[in-house]
């Protein structure tokens, strides 16, 4: 909840002067008060707080249909048939473009059935359930409902609960639920925890799950449906409903989340609907001048800043996205520079700032009162920004769904075009920006795939249940298989997760600390000590991240947080810059950062972790495509046939690359040999992304040192990867030994790829770091109580002690195995790199040898 505009602001005291993000908070905060200043004073004491309103039903509430002609609208098709599905008892998906209004078509339809429909007996919880993934977006959501609610006439108030809900507010709820409840996946889980969830829980007759697509590809999304099977048990007849506007794989979605479809057979099956509704959607990019011919990472960079300063100045609002925390931190500065008059309406987001900080920028925003403000994925969600003008995405998108996502958050209403302007950082990002204007025309969006059963999401459900109300192991196995991940699971591993997690299995049974859960006298498990119910509340979540420490003034004032590893790096004195300043560091203390105002306007910039997006499958094979189109002009000599604009601008530096060497494009992998002072460069260009490369780049030096003993220094980026040796190769008789069908013995074979991987890489590091998250979800590393944290070095040995006790003494545990597969899965993206080798074993393949490095080279011989 955004602070009133007569309050101060949370930070008073602590910013210092100057253009930041405080002074330029405060600027909002004047022009408000003078928005809400009385035309005339008065000598009137100032009125006493006033209660929470109590909202009363119309005494004839209006359909929906009523309401939106009251408002001059009139429904799309799509929204008045969720509303007919609904009625008619379905589950379903709507899939639907960001601001065609797909909340009105569910949130209608929810409350169109659920007062003809009595509560259970002795249900006192709320009857429909909000699943929003982000706190920022459930309050935004709530107050959407709200309107649309009191528009109704239905007299029904909408309650939220999330992490940042105060105790007393859910103490309020507990004693009286709202009819409605907007949550997280974390508070969901946490009302499975409590001794009465099924009373709480009974009522709840439509399940509605916001941005599916946010949440289906990871272990939320996995702990919301182990959480919607126990609410199908409790309600067979429940409607659940997903919410999505960027999925490649709707009928894997809406199953996952809804059922089985009607078109496959089901006689009451979940349906799919798609909001079909016409709407403008332009994709460009901002051309430089001039172009070099041999590009590196972020060579544009500060060469763009006056024409983004000239994109924001020609509009009243305006996004500008980055990829990174750190970006973000870095271009905010550069548009403060560039123009010192906009402090006080240009603004930063992301994450790591104080939420009352985000909460003021969006208040701004709403306002129509913020000129720009530079953000992150933080505001990428379906946040409603009405007054936004202008979407910049700085750099490439590296994907079609983060593209589209971002591009809705202006024109953000039916029938509102939408424009999002793609800034290069480096010249091959036209590329990119020309490929994802393609793709999206096309309809070719990334695809979410679930986790295939996490044994450690489970292992938290064991006991989050057994916190609760308890559980028969044979009625919950059936329950577990119903959710989607888990519909394949076998017996023997469900029964070694209940094992674990009473006993902690082999290596632990002597613990009683990992004696989490036991049965009862009646045979249901149940938590049995109150230290173990406490530490298991306040861990449940699926999400892991490095640990941050808190960024305090010295003088008193919170900033925001920083991850550890960052300030472990710093000594004091150091300076660095954050929430849009140069801060000082004076000293850490119990993970807390205080610092002051830095003497000095430079420091260094926090890099976060997952800094380095990989090209998605869809966007490379696009641009493999407008790469193969460049070289059938260039062939043909047509190259005023090309239809971007980005190639043309791109057109010199292709035509080098292709005279040099030759252009890379889908059924060719160019590779290329150079000798330097520094020795022998192999190049590869499959452009398969940075994580393939990763694995790809590695394979190959171990499979070539097999042969031949040598050491490689190892570079990559999307476009491809570089092997540099001291000593010189055949590559042409390792790559493709002579024969037909001999690549299968060469060293793109997809053939013992996981056994090859695994000797390649140093798999037990990969596997031991993935274990950290396995072992802090599993319950099995405790992350430290409010104000006394465990360090991130802690967690680090703890996690490590696990991993190295259970492979000495149980090597057959199953967490192991779990994090033995998502190395392959996650780190190395193995399925995408298994599909690079079968293509690359079907392609033509180029080696050249030229002269000097090529313009594809050259960002690879820079990294």
């Amino acid at each position: 909840m955004s602070t009133p505009p007569g309050d101060d602001p949370p930070w008073r005291g602590g910013l210092p002067p100057g253009p930041n993000v405080g002074t330029q908070l405060a600027a909002l905060k004047k022009a408000r008060q003078r928005q809400a200043a009385p035309a005339a004073a008065t000598d009137e004491p100032t009125a006493p707080k006033a209660r929470r309103p109590r909202r009363t039903a119309a005494a004839h509430p209006l359909s929906a249909e009523a309401w939106f002609t009251q408002q001059g609208w009139a429904p799309f098709p799509f929204q008045r048939e969720v509303w007919a599905h609904m009625a008619a008892g379905r589950s379903g998906l709507l899939h639907a473009t960001t601001g065609a209004g797909k909340t009105y078509a569910v949130w209608f339809g929810a409350v169109g059935v659920c007062p003809a429909e009595p509560a259970p007996a002795g249900a006192r919880g709320p009857r429909i359930l909000w699943i929003t993934p982000m706190r920022a977006l459930a309050a935004d959501t709530t107050r959407a409902l709200q309107a649309g609610a009191d528009g109704l006439g239905l007299g029904w108030e909408v309650g939220v609960r999330t992490g940042d809900t105060a105790e007393a507010e859910k103490a309020r709820q507990r004693r009286s639920a709202p009819p409605a409840l907007v949550t997280t996946p974390e508070s969901l889980s946490l009302m499975l925890a409590l001794p009465d969830s099924s009373a709480v829980l009974a009522g709840v007759q439509v399940l509605i799950v916001d941005e599916w697509h946010e949440l289906l590809g990871n272990k939320r999304g996995t702990q919301v449906l182990l959480a919607l099977a126990r609410l199908r048990r409790l309600n067979p007849a429940l409607r659940v409903w997903g919410l999505s506007a960027t999925l490649g794989n709707l009928e894997q979605a809406a199953e996952a989340l809804a059922g089985d479809l009607a078109e496959n057979g089901a006689a009451n099956g979940a349906v799919i609907v798609r909001g079909a509704v016409p709407k403008t959607l332009t994709v460009d990019a901002l051309i430089p001048d001039t172009m070099e011919r041999f590009p590196w990472g972020g060579h544009l960079g500060q060469r763009m800043l006056a024409p983004v300063v000239a994109q924001i100045d020609s509009a009243a609002s305006s996004l500008v996205f980055t990829n990174t925390r750190s970006q973000a931190e870095m271009w905010y500065q550069l548009l403060l520079a560039a123009r010192p008059d906009w402090a006080g309406l240009i603004a930063l987001h992301h994450g790591s700032l104080d939420p009352s900080v985000r909460q003021w920028v969006e208040a701004g925003l709403k306002a129509g009162q913020l000129k720009a403000v530079v953000c992150t994925s933080s505001l990428d969600l379906g946040v409603d920004f009405l007054p936004v003008e202008r979407v910049l995405q700085i750099g490439s998108p590296k994907g079609v769904a983060r593209l589209l996502q971002r591009a809705g958050r202006s024109g953000h209403a039916p029938g509102r075009p939408s424009r999002i302007t793609v800034v290069p950082t480096h010249a091959l990002e036209l590329l990119e920006a020309a490929a994802a204007r393609v793709a999206a025309q096309a309809g070719r969006i990334e695809s979410r795939e679930p986790p295939p059963w996490p044994l450690d999401v489970l292992v938290q459900h064991l006991t989050t249940l057994a916190v609760g109300e308890g559980f028969r192991p044979d009625d919950l196995f059936d329950e577990v298989r119903s959710a989607w991940p888990y519909r394949e699971l076998h017996r023997e591993s469900f029964d070694w997760c209940l094992g674990f997690t009473s006993h902690g299995g082999d290596a632990l049974a002597a613990y009683p600390d990992h004696h989490r859960i036991a049965p009862d006298e009646a045979g249901v498990y149940r938590v049995m000590r109150r230290d173990v119910a406490r530490r298991h509340r306040m861990g449940i979540g699926t999400i892991m991240s490095d640990t941050s420490m808190s960024v305090q003034w010295l003088n008193g004032g919170r900033i925001g947080s920083i991850e550890e590893g960052f300030i472990a790096s710093l000594r004091e004195g150091d300076c660095f810059i954050f929430s849009g300043q140069v801060l000082q560091l004076v000293r850490t203390r119990d993970l807390t950062a205080y610092v002051t105002k830095a003497p000095k306007n430079t420091g260094a910039i926090p890099v976060w972790q997952g800094g380095k997006m990989p090209l998605s499958s869809e966007l490379a094979d696009t641009v493999l495509q407008l790469l193969g189109e460049v070289d059938a002009a260039l062939a043909s000599g047509r190259v005023d046939r090309l239809a971007h604009p980005e190639l043309h601008a791109l057109l010199p530096l292709l035509r080098l690359q292709a005279e040099q060497s030759a252009l890379p494009c889908a059924g060719r992998i160019v590779f290329e040999m150079t000798q330097s002072d520094e020795g022998h460069h192999l190049f590869a260009f499959p452009l398969a992304g940075r994580m393939v490369h990763i694995g790809l780049g590695a394979l190959l030096a171990w499979r070539a040192a097999r042969a031949q003993p040598g050491t490689f220094s190892l570079a990559m980026n999307d476009y491809g990867f570089e092997l540099l040796s001291r000593q010189p190769f055949d590559w042409p008789a390792l790559l493709l030994p002579a024969g037909p069908g001999s690549w299968r013995q060469g060293l793109l074979s997809p053939d013992h790829l996981v056994q090859d991987l695994q000797q390649a890489l140093n798999a037990t590091e990969l596997s031991q770091r993935r274990f950290r998250e396995i072992a802090r979800v599993a319950g099995l590393v405790f992350s430290g109580y409010p104000g006394a944290p465990k360090s991130t070095r802690q967690v680090q040995a703890s996690s490590k002690l696990f991993f190295d006790v259970f492979r000495q003494y149980d090597p057959a545990n199953l967490l192991l195995a779990q994090a033995e597969a998502e190395t392959l899965a996650q780190e190395l993206d193995y399925e995408r790199l298994e599909r690079c080798l079968e293509r690359l074993s079907a392609a033509e393949v180029v080696i050249t040898r030229p002269a000097r490095f090529t313009p594809f080279a050259f960002p690879l011989m820079v990294e």
